[in-house]
């Protein structure tokens, strides 16, 4: 039986076609063979670690190590024996009781003095319980009171005001003349001062002129009697004002 043909099927028509596909699996089967590359399989035996197994490995003790023997000691020297003679006599040690002699004096030291060191103490005149008393006032009824006029006729004897002529001083001229009175009733320390409003318009010659002439006139002054305060001689600080005016 003969088989029937398409008498419009055409083989040819479609050729091209499936020479296209033929070389492209030719292809891509050549890329597959070039990159082709066998490796060998090696079977890798992985082993667990046992950390516990590391944990029951016995430590060696250190106490269990006994350290080597100490060297023997070196041979000791012969011991020297001295010989004595029997016929030298050996001075005896006597020894001495500690305890003291019931017989014995016992001397016992005197009490020693010791010399108080004096020191000098001012005493404010106002507080002091023995006031100075000036030469010739001892019976007076008032002391003090009879002090300082003994004091201010001094001064007004021997001062000498005709200074205050010399350097063309007017009006009221005041000094104030501070000393101290020893503990032998002697004056010291005469430190005078010119005060008032005169000072602030006086030059400091006439100044110094009138303080000098103060200082000399205190320093006449005699001897007291030393203040005394708890029965012992004391320093008292005292102060007089000097005063006069200048007239025309």
């Amino acid at each position: 039986m003969e088989p029937k043909k398409n008498p419009k099927a055409d083989i040819r028509r479609n050729s091209p076609t499936y020479l296209q596909i033929g070389l492209i699996a030719m292809l891509l089967v050549t890329y597959l063979v070039i990159n082709w590359k066998q490796y060998e399989k090696v079977d890798t035996d992985v082993q667990a670690l046992n950390i516990l197994d590391d944990l029951d490995e016995e430590v060696p003790m250190l106490d269990d190590i006994k350290p080597p023997p100490p060297p023997p000691p070196p041979p000791a020297a012969p011991e020297v024996i001295e010989v004595v003679d029997d016929e030298e006599e050996v001075p005896e040690t006597i020894i001495q009781d500690a305890e003291v002699d019931q017989e014995a004096e016992i001397v016992i030291p005197e009490d020693v003095e010791v010399e108080e060191e004096e020191v000098d103490v001012e005493v404010p005149f106002a507080v002091l319980q023995d006031k100075p008393i000036f030469p010739g006032c001892e019976s007076a009824p008032n002391k003090e009171k009879c002090m300082q006029e003994k004091i201010d006729k001094i001064i007004n004897r021997k001062f000498d005001t005709e200074i205050a002529t010399d350097y063309d001083l007017e009006g009221k001229q005041t000094i104030y003349v501070a000393f101290k009175i020893g503990k032998d009733g002697k004056v010291s320390n005469i430190r005078p001062a010119v005060r008032g409003k005169s000072a602030k318009t006086m030059s400091p010659k006439a100044k110094k002129a009138l303080e000098n002439e103060a200082k000399r006139v205190i320093g006449l002054l005699p001897k007291f009697k030393p203040g005394k305060q708890r029965g012992k001689a004391v320093i008292v600080p005292y102060m007089v004002p000097i005063k006069f005016v200048v007239t025309d």
